[in-house]
């Protein structure tokens, strides 16, 4: 201990005072070296994200319009946005529905393709990688996806069912309630394959073949034993960064809906709670109740940020 101690020139004094102090100042006494090196990151982490957070939390109990000092509400944005705002509780809806069937179904996917993509080598590989990557760094997405569902004979999928005789007229896909929502999840799942993708099959490259060999001899028998006994708790970081990628992006959708079904969509039947954030904080700047929706939303975020760390801390028990 006092030979760390002078090397990383701390006093042996110093470093007893502060171990009687607490636990967390002996360890940045011990490793200030550390520290220092991290102390951009932790810098630009506070004041662009905790403290956009905080102060986020804290407008949410004003009226604040852009142009006077914010005023102190109280609550009162709050029980308008669960009360009386109908338009939040349909964005909430289609939210969840959203992070209900988007977050799992595009997580799974994400893990089985990024699992089979890894069982091929060398430029093959990295070719598959970046052909299920693609769409989520697209630019032009929602213009393939605007020609698809355009709401005439010429739409591509329009003329197919025609041609099909599936439909006798074209139909109006992104005009016509009951099809936004379906088609705007369809859409998700094919943004979906995106960073924690990547991160998958990162992990899956990093597992130690030789634990195999071991859980062979444990008594392993088949590709899905090894799969949940040895791949998955080995790439439990990977899992967990896909699985909050995942929640964020199911619990964010906003472009898909005012690309495609715009902004406000039929009868709100493509609002999301971001989109609804929006239009307060965008185009009324009632930056008091934007606020108020985001804090719902990012504790939406964290709560099932929770739950998940949860279930996959059972992963191969």
């Amino acid at each position: 201990m006092a030979k760390e101690a002078v090397s990383s020139g701390v006093s042996q004094e110093a470093l007893d005072i502060a171990k009687k102090q607490g636990t967390l100042r002996y360890q940045i006494v011990r490793n200030k070296a550390s520290y220092f090196m991290l102390a951009p990151y932790f810098i630009l982490f506070f004041f662009f994200t905790v403290l956009p957070v905080v102060m986020s939390i804290a407008l949410s109990f004003t009226y604040f319009n852009m142009l006077e000092m914010p005023t102190f509400v109280g609550w009162k944005n709050y029980v308008k946005l669960i009360l009386e705002d109908d338009i939040f509780l349909i964005s909430l809806k289609n939210t969840l529905i959203f992070a209900v069937v988007t977050g799992p179904v595009s997580y799974l996917l994400c893990l089985l393709f990024a699992w089979i993509i890894n069982e091929f080598r060398g430029k093959l590989r990295a070719f598959l990688t970046l052909i299920f990557y693609a769409p989520s760094i697209c630019g032009n997405a929602y213009l393939v996806w605007n020609l698809i569902l355009t709401g005439d004979r010429y739409g591509y999928l329009n003329g197919i069912l025609l041609k099909l005789d599936v439909i006798n007229e074209a139909k109006l896909w992104m005009q016509t309630e009951k099809y936004i929502l379906p088609i705007l999840i369809v859409v998700q799942l094919w943004l979906s394959l995106g960073t924690g993708f990547l991160s998958f099959i990162a992990g899956l490259q990093t597992v130690d073949k030789s634990m195999y060999e071991a859980a062979a001899l444990d008594g392993v028998k088949n590709r899905w034993q090894e799969l949940w006994y040895v791949t998955l708790p080995a790439m439990k970081p990977q899992l967990m960064f896909g699985a909050v990628m995942q929640i964020t992006q199911s619990f964010a959708v906003a472009d898909i809906s005012i690309n495609l079904a715009g902004n406000p969509s039929v009868n709100y039947a493509g609002a999301t709670v971001v989109t609804h954030l929006l239009d307060y904080g965008s185009t009324r700047f009632d930056m008091g109740y934007a606020s108020a929706i985001a804090t719902i939303l990012f504790l939406l975020m964290v709560g099932t940020n929770k739950l998940v760390q949860k279930i996959l801390g059972r992963v191969g028990e």
